[in-house]
């Protein structure tokens, strides 16, 4: 059968879901405080950095996902299975990640997000620097703590019509932006929070040039493991699953 991405336990599902309240509470509280002080700096600037801070959080989001996709193996220990399977997984199984459950598809962004919110309500909000900084970090937030929602919503053939409107007008990833990065070997569109990045990126061919350096520097393979996971879980091998040794290693 194919692969599915591993279910999380009760402890996860309520540690995911103060993470979420946390963050949405610590996000909304941010934005409140930026927009009830008296502006030191100009708002067309304010509005600036944090538009700057969406483009930073989606090319984070290219990252992360370059990251998972192309190095490493789910035999890894902490983070292979946790981290790693699921975007494996996704490549063969794509419609798994449609049946996640809300606290499983936001639940770990939340976790990473909170702390950052946190932290930025340390920032001084009586001059222009602590303001532009506010600006960006709630841009940056806003856009990657929603990352895998959107992703999960570019997989639906027929979203909330709200999402296709958003999606419609370029202001969140869209199905066929996505669907490009889904064509072997998944290699291209890899920025899934609002897609911004992605067409600078493939034009200056960013990641292939980023993974000719990492192989040249440290003698590493791309997605060297893509091809044992597509012939166990690909469709046609499912129907025609490979040889397996006996105990003699006779096949």
């Amino acid at each position: 059968m194919l692969p599915a991405h591993d279910d999380i336990s009760e402890r996860r599902q309520a540690l995911e879901a103060v993470a979420l309240a946390a963050a949405g509470g610590l996000l909304g509280a941010l934005v409140w405080r930026l927009w009830g002080s008296e502006l030191q700096a100009p708002p067309l600037a304010v509005l600036a950095v944090a538009a700057g801070g969406a483009f930073a959080a989606d090319f984070v989001s290219g990252i992360v996902h370059w990251i998972a996709d192309t190095w490493g193996h789910e035999t890894m220990p902490v983070f292979g299975r946790r981290f790693l399977r699921p975007f494996r997984v996704h490549h063969v199984n794509p419609d798994d990640f449609l049946r996640r459950r809300f606290l499983d598809v936001n639940g770990d962004v939340a976790m990473l997000t909170a702390p950052i919110l946190a932290l930025a309500h340390c920032l001084p909000m009586r001059g222009a620097t602590g303001q532009l900084l506010a600006a960006g970090v709630a841009g940056f937030c806003a856009t990657i703590l929603p990352t895998n929602q959107v992703h999960q919503w570019a997989h639906q053939s027929a979203p909330p019509r709200w999402v296709a409107r958003l999606q419609r007008l370029g202001l969140i990833l869209s199905r066929p932006a996505h669907l490009r990065h889904h064509r072997a070997p998944h290699a291209a569109n890899y920025c899934i929070a609002t897609g911004w990045c992605n067409p600078f990126l493939e034009r200056i061919q960013f990641f292939r040039r980023l993974e000719r350096a990492v192989t040249r520097w440290t003698g590493l393979q791309p997605r060297s493991d893509d091809e044992s996971f597509r012939q166990v879980f690909e469709p046609s091998a499912l129907l025609n699953p490979p040889d397996r040794p006996d105990a003699d290693g006779n096949a």
